[in-house]
């Protein structure tokens, strides 16, 4: 599972950091084994131990040469490298993380990430990409490529790529019409986030096996009926701060293990039908919108033994609902009084 800030979390936020004490674990979990400082050939100004080699904030223009072979952390962050080429990795196969954060790339070479056998998760973050790169390693895992300049995911983008479990594509200016029929064609993602881009729905035939899906800071307008019904598996949904006004009746009885659901500012005159069917519910955003009456049937069943899990969060807050007419009893089925938050509206 790809959390929001993975093991690498310089490689998200250009912090700097010890890159030898975050890779004593791999990915089991289990001790790497520890060597002595690298004594082969390091590329001038980069600092190379423990199979660890940084070279962030270099002002490098390319991806430099004599990279020791036994890297496994490649830390190439805020440089101003502009393209990959066929050779810039040669060698390179005991390679396990890659950070490209913060660069010029515009152009990266078919046969690029080839020498890459193992390589499990490949930040690119905050380059100048159009689209995604083609033929990423087979092994790969984890694929940050957020605030990028892409504005299409063609057909088969992600063909063999059949061990991914967490794409990171936010920030791109794509559209509903970017994604061709068949562009997550074979993922088995359990993570997927797709937010600040310039989506107006649901995209249709993303990977039916995820379990976050995240589409915050959209221009989403609505949900309809068959929107969420290949999403069977998914526990925790993101849809905060779109436009959102209509959540057709019915479209959350195809998301029955929800966990956690996210509809925080967007523009919902009510609450949503449907919540006090889904027994596993625990958290429910709503603040932020204009929800104006919350009636006594509407997050909590009408019999106790439907409900497997009560909530810990429900918010209210930021919307015009006198919550002194809320009948207490609204709330039957919440863990602790203490989670549900009201607060004051103002227009």
């Amino acid at each position: 599972m790809c959390n929001k800030r993975g093991f690498w979390d310089f490689a998200m936020d250009g912090e700097g950091g010890d890159l030898s004490t975050v890779m004593m674990r791999d990915e089991e979990g289990s001790a790497m084994e520890e060597l002595p400082p690298d004594v082969s050939i390091c590329p001038f100004g980069c600092h190379c131990q423990l199979n660890v080699v940084q070279c962030s904030d270099l002002s490098l223009t390319a991806v430099p040469r004599d990279i020791p072979r036994d890297t496994k952390l490649l830390d190439l962050q805020n440089n101003r490298i502009t393209e990959l080429k066929e050779n810039d990795f040669k060698g390179l196969t005991n390679l396990y993380a890659l950070s490209l954060v913060n660069n010029k790339i515009s152009k990266v070479h078919p046969q690029a990430f080839t020498p890459l056998r193992h390589l499990k998760k490949l930040y690119f973050s905050r380059n100048l990409l159009t689209v995604v790169p083609k033929k990423l390693p087979p092994s790969l895992v984890e694929l940050r490529i957020h605030e990028n300049r892409i504005k299409k995911v063609a057909e088969g983008t992600f063909s063999g790529l059949g061990s991914m479990n967490c794409i990171e594509m936010g920030g791109n200016p794509i559209q509903n019409s970017g994604f061709e029929p068949g562009a997550f064609k074979g993922l088995k993602l359990n993570y997927l986030r797709i937010s600040e881009a310039n989506l107006t729905g649901i995209p249709k035939d993303l990977p039916d096996n995820l379990h976050e899906l995240h589409l915050d800071n959209n221009q989403i307008q609505a949900i309809e009926l068959e929107d969420l019904s290949h999403y069977k598996h998914l526990y925790r949904l993101g849809l905060g701060f779109n436009h959102i006004r209509m959540i057709e009746n019915g479209s959350l009885s195809y998301v029955a293990n929800l966990r956690e659901l996210h509809l925080e500012n967007n523009r919902l005159t009510r609450v949503p039908r449907g919540l006090p069917d889904m027994k596993y519910l625990q958290v429910v955003y709503l603040h932020s919108n204009n929800i104006s009456q919350v009636d006594i049937n509407d997050f909590c069943p009408q019999g106790f033994s439907m409900k497997r899990s009560f909530y810990n969060g429900i918010s209210l807050f930021g919307n015009p609902v006198n919550y002194w007419e809320v009948q207490p009893a609204t709330f039957r089925c919440v863990g602790d009084r203490l989670a549900i938050q009201f607060g004051n509206y103002k227009k």
